[in-house]
Formats: structure tokens, C-alpha cells, sequence
């Protein structure tokens, strides 16, 4: 979960020619995608790349990630997004489902098609676990200086109602506009704690109940996926010479 927003320094010149020129797909996520925005909400974009293949011949591999050259804009190496996914990291099948697509190659659009092949049980534990850990947070906090973060409560309500309705339809929505008029409520505070905390826990009780029937595979399609994977990989290959050098020390 922390990849996707870990502090890096300055870009390479590599890095950043990944990013501008081999991007694939592109997305804008967070509140604007989830129907949350308000008049001061960030534009965080998530993008994926893919290396040219020759530069995996060298010693010195590409980057898995890459973050900018934007403000809150973060990449991915296409194997590297693959694998998080196959792992049912919440942040990457978020980017995979978000209804705000900027940029989009042939690669990209079947990246997208592959969308149900990474969704599996998984999910249920990777949501779980990540949801007990920042409700921890928050209970925390409402010890140490008496409230919660009100904003940080909204995003783990909305990914709760997201991971139940995922294991109820086998279908991840992202966007939480049917209920945000009471999220963004939960954001400015106008909920006591106690009426959050019981609706995390309906959530989590919904959620239990939901796995028990849910259409959603054991584990996701990992040969599609590595097929894919393998097939880009030799067209990259084949299409590209060497690759971009890095910029001289």
C-alpha cells in the first residue's frame, strides 16, 4: 500500500523519459474520481509504463516506479503494476477501475480488458487488512488529540462500501457519489464519532457476509495476465532498439 505514495528524489532522465514517452495508460484517481472532489481537492494522477524490453538486457534495470514529473503524479512499470494487482493491492485495482482515463495505447486498453482476471478473494483480505490498520489510526488519534481525522475516516468508509460491494457483485466501483452527501459530512465533522464507528462496523459486518456467497474467484487469473505480460514484452523487443541511455554521471 505505501508504494504508491513513497518520497523519492528528483527523477532521472530515464525516468522521466519512461514516463513521457512509453506511458501506456494514464488516470486521474482520488476524491475526483471517486465523486468526492471539492473546490480544493488535488488532482492525483497514476500512470503505467512499459519499459522497452532491451533496457532489461543491462545490468542496471528500469525503475519499477517512477514518481512526477508532476505534482501528485505517480507511475508504474507495467510488470511491476501487474504483479500489485495479482496481489489485490487496494491502491492499484483503484487505478485499474478509475472512470477518469487521461491517456490510453493499445497496450493500455488491453491492460484495461484484464480488469476481472487480477480481482479475486484476495481483495477481501488486502481491503481488510489495510481498513483495520488506518481504523487504528484513527482510533489513535481520537485518543491522543480527541477527534479522528475526519478526512482520513470519509476515504476508509468509502473504501469499505467498495470492498462489500466488490464481493457482493465481483464488480470494483470506485465511485462513492450515491453516498456523498453523507462521506463529505463525515469529512467536515458533522458526525460523532460514535455514528462513524458504528457504520465501519456494519460495513466490516456486511463485508464478512458478502465473502461467504461472493461470485469472486479463489485466486485471480495469473496465466492471462502472464500471457499479456509475455506477449508485450516480445513485441517491445522486437519493435524497439537499445532503449534510451541514461544521462552521463
Amino acid at each position: 500500500m505505501n508504494e504508491a505514495h513513497r518520497h523519492a528524489s528528483t527523477p532521472e532522465p530515464l525516468a522521466l523519459t519512461l514516463v513521457k514517452d512509453h506511458t501506456v495508460y494514464s488516470c486521474v484517481i482520488g476524491s475526483r474520481a471517486f465523486g468526492l472532489a471539492t473546490g480544493a481537492s488535488d488532482t492525483d494522477r497514476r500512470g503505467v509504463y512499459l519499459a522497452p524490453t532491451p533496457l532489461f538486457w543491462r545490468f542496471e534495470k528500469p525503475p519499477t516506479h517512477v514518481e512526477g514529473p508532476r505534482d501528485e503524479e505517480f507511475s508504474w512499470e507495467l510488470e511491476r503494476f501487474c504483479e500489485l494487482a495479482l496481489r489485490a493491492n487496494p491502491n492499484i485495482l483503484e487505478v485499474l477501475h478509475s472512470p477518469l482515463v487521461e491517456d490510453l495505447t493499445p497496450v493500455g486498453e488491453e491492460l484495461l480488458s484484464l480488469r476481472e482476471a487480477f480481482l479475486s478473494r484476495r481483495a477481501h483480505t488486502t481491503f481488510s487488512r489495510y481498513a483495520v490498520a488506518q481504523r487504528g489510526k484513527l482510533l489513535g488519534d481520537l485518543r491522543n488529540h480527541g477527534a479522528p481525522r475526519w478526512k482520513h475516516a470519509m476515504h476508509l468508509l468509502r473504501l469499505l462500501l467498495s470492498c462489500r460491494d466488490l464481493l457482493r457483485t465481483g464488480r470494483l466501483v470506485i465511485d462513492a457519489t450515491p453516498h456523498r452527501d453523507r462521506l463529505l459530512a463525515v469529512r467536515r465533522g458533522e458526525l460523532t464519532w460514535e455514528e462513524v464507528d458504528a457504520w465501519m462496523t456494519l460495513l466490516q459486518e456486511q463485508t464478512e457476509a458478502a465473502l461467504a456467497t461472493t461470485p469472486l474467484p479463489e485466486s485471480p487469473d495469473l496465466p492471462r495476465v502472464e500471457e499479456f505480460l509475455l506477449r508485450t514484452r516480445r513485441a517491445s523487443a522486437t519493435a524497439t532498439g537499445p532503449g534510451p541511455r541514461p544521462a552521463p554521471a
